[in-house]
């Protein structure tokens, strides 16, 4: 905890990067939070690695080891064939209780527009997982704009859009998309403090969540929003109450395939509607 407040962290990762070089183990990872106060970590893997499969598992192990601190996302490269995408993410739902896919437009050149990647968004719903997208570097498939249409195609999809459209450069447009489609959620990191205030100016805080990306960036991540002097229930939300709610206040005991319910999924503002 930090401040008396929990903090969850909705975008980390853990695992070996081919694309930076990037090694980031467990340990690390705990050990950074502790630093931080940070109380939960959704643990992503890098946009590039050299074992899809085998990175989802030590996340899993991670998860097994750590049930109270960690939550899985899954990151499968969507150009193989669609059902091994869907196998693949009912894998890491059902042995480790997965709860989000990510998607990374920046190394994956998947255009939100198009029906055919329809696969990919229907692979989270399936598996009651949310669906972080990337946004910003990668335009431009990684324009918040465009993931308008799969959050009014699946209106049941919880959508987070990852830096909230990546620094100040698209964060108008991320507001946009997230005031015309109440399951949208909006991750703050790489954000100016003056953007955060921005979002919160249009976006209630219950579909706004704190993320940290690197390891380097967490202090700075967590300490912009105790800056802003915001009230205190707007605070817990971004620091955390957001993030519980679409994640469940503890993950799934590890290697059952029981799901968690799915109202504990889901936050009671407009998203599923």
């Amino acid at each position: 905890m930090l401040q008396g407040m929990t903090v969850f962290d909705s975008h980390t990762h853990l695992g070996s990067a081919v694309h930076s070089g990037r090694v980031r183990p467990v340990d690390d990872v705990l050990r950074d939070m502790d630093r931080e106060g940070v109380d939960v970590s959704l643990v992503i893997p890098f946009p590039v690695v050299e074992d899809m499969r085998g990175t989802h598992d030590e996340i899993g192990d991670a998860l097994r080891r750590y049930p109270d601190r960690l939550r899985g996302t899954a990151c499968i490269p969507p150009f193989i064939p669609p059902q091994q995408y869907r196998d693949e993410a009912k894998r890491c739902r059902e042995e480790y209780g997965f709860v989000a896919l990510k998607l990374q437009p920046q190394y994956q050149a998947v255009n939100p527009l198009a029906a055919r990647f329809d696969y990919v968004f229907e692979s989270a719903l399936e598996n009651e997982m949310a669906m972080v997208c990337h946004t910003g570097s990668g335009i431009p498939f990684a324009l918040p704009s465009l993931f308008m249409f799969p959050a009014r195609r699946f209106p049941d999809l919880r959508i987070i859009l990852a830096h909230c459209g990546g620094g100040g450069m698209l964060v108008a447009e991320a507001i946009v998309a997230a005031s015309f489609c109440p399951n949208i959620y909006l991750e703050t990191s790489t954000l100016m403090p003056n953007h955060v205030l921005e979002v919160l100016a249009h976006i209630p805080a219950s579909r706004v969540m704190m993320g940290t990306d690197l390891s380097e960036c967490m202090h700075t991540e967590i300490h912009k929003l105790l800056g802003l002097g915001l009230q205190e229930e707007d605070l817990r939300a971004i620091l955390a109450g957001t993030a519980l709610s679409l994640f469940g206040n503890s993950p799934e005991t590890a290697g059952c395939s029981t799901r968690l319910p799915a109202a504990s999924l889901r936050t009671g503002d407009g998203a599923g509607r």
